[in-house]
């Protein structure tokens, strides 16, 4: 028998705020037993679980999420995360619309905001 992953986890120094950061980005709850303080907190929807530990983030993540708009622009998107809290790594970005932007969650992990399937159908 093959095992499935059954939660991505992410450490991190607070687990209901990261958590929540990522909530409002997906536009998933976290789970209702979930509370500020908590050692840990889970996006279900997702497989998305954060879990405390004593150390700040070091160095380049080895892994990182793409995230692709579903129902806004890659742009759109970008201004949104960004008033979620987001910082701008490194705006990859081209003039003919190609390209992606790489942003920094509210503990300095890395991801990438690419074009929605409308933008890469045009």
């Amino acid at each position: 028998m093959s095992s499935v992953i059954r939660h991505v986890t992410i450490d991190c120094l607070d687990p209901y705020a990261l958590g929540s950061f990522w909530a409002q980005v997906l536009e998933q709850p976290l789970q209702p037993e979930d509370f500020p303080g908590d050692p840990e907190a889970l996006i279900a929807g997702a497989n998305l679980l954060f879990i405390r530990v004593p150390e700040a983030k070091a160095g380049k993540n080895r892994l990182h999420f793409d995230l692709q708009p579903q129902d806004r622009t890659r742009d759109e998107e970008v201004t949104r995360l960004l008033g979620l809290g987001a910082t701008l790594v490194d705006d990859r970005r081209n003039a003919d619309g190609t390209g992606w932007a790489v942003l920094a969650d509210i503990e300095g992990n890395e991801f990438c905001v690419e074009r929605s399937k409308a933008e890469r159908e045009n």
